[in-house]
């Protein structure tokens, strides 16, 4: 038996393709709403709580995280220069598996676009 909990976020950021070819509307500077989900799994429950681990502590460290990204240009953040989808999902997988070792998946879409990646660890 295997139990997940998953917490998500949101926030607003600017991004642009700098390969991409002159005219391209991915080389011009543009900005989504993004949604993050992070879902932690666990075969175990903590016998103290009877639960995989905190939502208010997952909560937090995802926002934290997203907080980082929010009303920023996504380029400018290490990592992130080629900032796609995927990159996003690693990048917030960097962030947070240290402190989530049980991390297993995290999704990063854009809701009104209706696109988003999924990595799953």
């Amino acid at each position: 038996m295997q139990f997940e909990i998953t917490k998500a976020a949101t926030f607003d950021a600017a991004h642009h393709f700098p390969n991409e070819p002159e005219g391209s509307i991915y080389r011009r500077l543009h900005g989504h709403s993004f949604m993050v989900e992070a879902t932690v799994r666990s075969e175990t429950l903590d016998a103290d709580h009877g639960w995989v681990a905190d939502l208010g502590a997952l909560d937090r460290a995802l926002k934290a995280a997203a907080e980082e990204l929010d009303h920023g240009l996504l380029n400018d953040k290490p990592g992130l220069e080629l900032p796609s989808l995927e990159k996003l999902c690693l990048w917030f997988v960097n962030r947070l598996k240290p402190e989530w070792p049980g991390l297993c998946r995290v999704t990063v879409g854009r809701p009104t676009i209706h696109e988003r990646c999924t990595v799953s660890l």
